[in-house]
């Protein structure tokens, strides 16, 4: 695994929703440094997941366009992260039921 998955996955919807965000848009985007999402890309281009395109109009800047291999990459790190996602959530309704029937069995002080 390159990174973790929460942002590979944001990585990837941010480039399909506008394949033409800069990487400091990028940066701000997923909370990260400059430098982290250039090495994000770096690394999807290596593993041929996207495909930068030089802007004519613009000789600083790129478009990323996911490749169909990204695609694959995308769906599969996506549904890990949904499903990771997933058991923190029922993991978390766990413990809220458990507090609740806890603190029914006592009252509550608020200081």
């Amino acid at each position: 695994m390159l990174f973790d998955d929460g942002l590979q996955c944001g990585l990837f919807r941010l480039l399909q929703s506008d394949p033409m965000v800069s990487q400091r848009a990028l940066a701000k985007a997923l909370g990260i440094s400059l430098g982290k999402v250039n090495y994000c890309l770096k690394a999807f281009v290596d593993r041929g997941w996207v495909r930068p395109i030089q802007d004519d109009g613009n000789r600083r800047g790129y478009a990323y366009t996911i490749t169909p291999d990204g695609m694959e990459a995308k769906e599969r790190i996506c549904i890990r992260f949904l499903q990771c996602r997933l058991r923190q959530y029922q993991a978390l309704q766990e413990e809220i039921e458990a507090l609740r029937q806890e603190t029914q069995e006592r009252p509550l002080r608020i200081e």
